[in-house]
């Protein structure tokens, strides 16, 4: 085997071929087969292949005339997908939306979706899914892991507390030491 043959095709591989735009449309539509993605997640990806500005802002231009790409869909989708698979709240489901990229706009329409009494409800649920893994241990330990897992999926302390205040007292928890902080 000559060795000169084997780096030339590798230099072949590491120079890119083509013209940017044809680049960048094969980059773009390659990352969007396997899920959707969010206009500057596709920027940032372009970026990092040294697609330069002018090709990329083309290819995501006429992406978006022909909804390939359409971050107010995704963030609606991500929405529904995030909080009804991992029972996140509207805040950290915007945190989320804020990560990828999309517009604040667009990310208050999407998490608008989820009323407070939607988001009660599946705190609630959370709430009951755990409250069995938590029996045999002191309330205040309760409290905590039951609130504490709720505040990490994004809900308010006040709901939180409201919650697990009474997914206790249904249990017949003693949940007077809670006061009124929770009212």
């Amino acid at each position: 085997m000559d060795g000169g043959t084997s780096s030339s095709s590798r230099a072949e591989r590491e120079e890119p071929p083509g013209d940017p735009v044809e680049r960048a449309r094969a980059i773009c539509l390659r990352l969007l087969t396997g899920t959707p993605r969010t206009r500057k997640q596709l920027a940032d990806a372009l970026r990092k292949r040294d697609i330069p500005d002018e090709a990329a802002e083309e290819v995501l231009s006429r992406f978006e005339e022909v909804g390939l790409i359409n971050d107010g869909a995704f963030a609606d989708a991500w929405v529904e997908s995030r909080h009804h698979g991992r029972g996140l709240a509207r805040r950290a489901l915007a945190r989320e939306l804020r990560t990828k990229g999309v517009d604040p706009t667009l990310i208050d329409a999407a998490v608008s979706q989820l009323d407070s009494e939607q988001e009660e409800t599946t705190a609630r649920e959370l709430v009951a899914r755990k409250l069995r893994a938590t029996r045999g241990l002191d309330r205040d330990k309760r409290l905590r892991r039951l609130a504490g897992m709720l505040a990490r999926k994004g809900y308010p302390e006040g709901l939180a507390l409201r919650v697990v205040r009474q997914a206790l007292e249904e249990e017949g928890e003693d949940t007077d030491f809670l006061g009124d902080a929770t009212d």
